[in-house]
């Protein structure tokens, strides 16, 4: 058997709803011990990779970038771009926010926190229904600490006093 014929191996995370392709890229990246660069090298996109998990999103993902990434991280391509923002959303890339009652039922960053016309945790694609009417919160309400991109998000809690997102409920407010 020849090198060239041994094929890599994967470790395959599944896509939780509604999660942003930060989030993703970064549970994948975990799972399987890749740096960012690492990641971009095998799926071929090189730099895109770090953009993306920054929600630089200019110029957007193509098909063809969506489709090599599927084939590494073993899931569609269709369900790939779910993660990312519809045309003509404008994104917020800073600061990162989080509804964390939104977080206690599903533990993963939400694309839809980013969107620019978002200030309160919003409903899933497709779903009428509101969600819990929170502001969404840019900073750890105990140390004041902005959050990490979603990529880096490794426990669920606050990078720098380690206060658990799902405890951080009790201070968003009712908008």
């Amino acid at each position: 058997m020849e090198v060239e014929d041994i094929q890599p191996w994967w470790f395959l995370v599944e896509p939780l709803e509604g999660e942003s392709i930060s989030h993703f890229l970064g549970r994948f990246r975990r799972a399987n011990e890749l740096s960012v660069s690492g990641l971009g090298k095998i799926s071929g996109l090189g730099g895109a990779i770090a953009r993306w998990e920054k929600f630089r999103f200019n110029p957007p993902p193509n098909q063809q970038q969506l489709e090599a990434l599927a084939k590494v991280v073993g899931i569609n391509a269709d369900r790939l771009s779910l993660m990312l923002p519809p045309k003509g959303v404008g994104m917020k890339l800073s600061p990162i926010r989080l509804c964390a009652a939104c977080y206690v039922e599903v533990p993963c960053h939400r694309i839809e926190w980013q969107f620019k016309q978002t200030n309160k945790c919003a409903p899933l694609r497709g779903s009428l229904r509101d969600r819990h009417q929170l502001r969404l919160l840019s900073e750890c309400p105990n140390c004041k600490a902005r959050f990490q991109i979603p990529a880096l998000w490794v426990d669920g809690w606050c990078s720098r006093c380690f206060l658990p997102f799902v405890e951080m409920v009790k201070y968003q407010k009712i908008v």
